[in-house]
């Protein structure tokens, strides 16, 4: 039995050790740490199958390439140093380590606190030479140092193993990629860990779409080992934004060709402070069925200068009449709007009396559509691009949604129809192109 197929016999199902200790009660908790000794305790802590999480683990079936993508602190590269250290127990193994530059692969890959020279097992541990790049195993298995910046490195070498550090990063990644596949032609299963924060580039794209990719993916908050006030600062100054999807949570944030919005021109937009604001509006985009559909329900500000501020999205789903109503009633008297403006083509007097029963004091304008969503959509792009928008805090529903209408009249976002976005169109038109600037009567139409 060949090492890779030992992996799958030995890959763990189930906790680790230390999430199965810590569900421990407390007085369980001290039995067993007063009853294992020393060796008990040095063992455990030297097998990474027992500690690892299991996300950590290689998946259990005969892969050709496992993408581990994840977000910042997630736990990728000692996922990739320890993969290293397991294949590297079959003699003669050849091994390539891959990364942005040849600098990257000895500081995080091989000298790194979670590199392959600081989890190595006692009395597993390789000789490392710098001048060479290469790593030499007690087994006899043998790491080479490449470089993404140079592909034509990789032409030649055959190898067992590979692993590729942040691949999102690399300057000629397809050329390396190609190269290193190449020469993947070493043992009966040659196997490729790749480990990175997800960018839309196009060679993850198609490790992605393969068959044979085993794929990962998870967030920081998953490693519990990372400090909490270090993952609160990191939500608190990023969370919901395009960059924090993608470097905390693990997203694959990406912009159609042809989108009325940019992830670019929204966090271009992105504000932390709102000035005083003299109107706020609420817009409604209702449901099209009373069959508790989804609600777009969001609040826009307008300030002294006629810059426009979304500030709330309360968009519900799955909600009755009276359920989403409450919704629109409550947004409107958290923010303090003087008008709800809410699309009437679907059952217009059923919008009004749904509205009125859940306040009757609520301002109601109710507006009919005479163009479709993306359509009424292009002159509120235009105020984003002209620097008149902005986003008071980060909408990432709402934001997928605008990210994907398309020109033309097209929608590619998530879910049917862009409700939320549809909403916040209402608003913003009642607010900065409608022909209304006096302060509105309260009244419901």
């Amino acid at each position: 039995m060949t090492m890779t197929e030992a992996a799958f016999e030995t890959t763990r199902t189930g906790p680790s050790l230390f999430e199965m200790i810590k569900a421990l009660k407390p007085k369980k908790k001290a039995r067993f740490i007063a009853w294992i000794n020393e060796k008990m305790a040095r063992n455990a802590w030297e097998s990474w199958w027992l500690w690892a999480r299991q996300e950590q683990i290689a998946p259990a079936w005969h892969w050709r390439v496992w993408l581990l993508m994840a977000g910042r602190g997630f736990g990728k590269t000692r996922a990739g140093a320890e993969w290293v250290h397991f294949v590297a127990q079959q003699p003669g193994a050849r091994i390539a380590l891959v990364g942005a530059t040849e600098e990257e692969v000895r500081r995080v890959m091989i000298e790194g606190s979670s590199g392959i020279l600081s989890c190595a097992p006692i009395g597993g541990k390789p000789v490392w030479e710098p001048s060479r790049g290469v790593l030499t195993f007690p087994s006899g298995a043998q790491a080479f140092v490449y470089s993404a910046a140079n592909p034509d490195g990789l032409r030649g070498p055959e190898h067992d193993f590979a692993w590729c550090d942040e691949l999102a990063k690399w300057a000629k990644d397809e050329a390396t990629w190609d190269n290193l596949r190449m020469g993947m032609r070493r043992g009966k299963r040659p196997q490729i860990v790749v480990t990175t924060t997800p960018r839309p580039r196009r060679l993850i794209k198609m490790i992605l779409a393969a068959k044979t990719t085993a794929v990962t993916q998870g967030k920081t908050t998953a490693n519990v080992h990372v400090p909490q006030t270090y993952i609160a600062a990191l939500i608190e100054d990023y969370g919901g934004t395009a960059l924090g999807r993608q470097e905390i949570d693990g997203e694959m944030i990406e912009d159609m060709e042809g989108a009325l919005w940019t992830r670019g021109l929204i966090e271009g937009c992105r504000v932390r402070d709102v000035p005083g604001l003299r109107r706020v509006v609420v817009g409604v985009d209702p449901p099209a069925s009373t069959r508790g559909d989804a609600c777009g329900i969001v609040a826009v500000g307008l300030d002294e200068n006629q810059n426009g501020y979304v500030i709330a999205d309360a968009s519900v789903s799955g909600r009755s009449p009276e359920g989403w109503a409450a919704a629109v009633a409550g947004l409107a008297a958290r923010v303090g709007a003087d008008r709800v403006v809410a699309e009437a083509n679907n059952g217009g007097d059923m919008v009004a009396s749904v509205l009125r029963a859940a306040d009757s004091g609520l301002p109601v304008r109710l507006v009919h559509a005479s163009r479709g969503k993306v359509a009424r959509a292009e002159p509120v792009s235009f105020l984003y691009e002209r620097g008149r928008m902005h986003h008071a805090g980060a909408f990432p529903d709402l934001e997928d949604e605008l990210c994907g209408m398309m020109t033309g009249g097209g929608y590619e976002g998530p879910g049917r129809s862009p409700d939320r976005a549809d909403a916040l169109v209402w608003a913003v038109t009642e607010l900065m192109l409608g022909v209304r600037r006096g302060e509105p009567r309260c009244r419901v139409m």
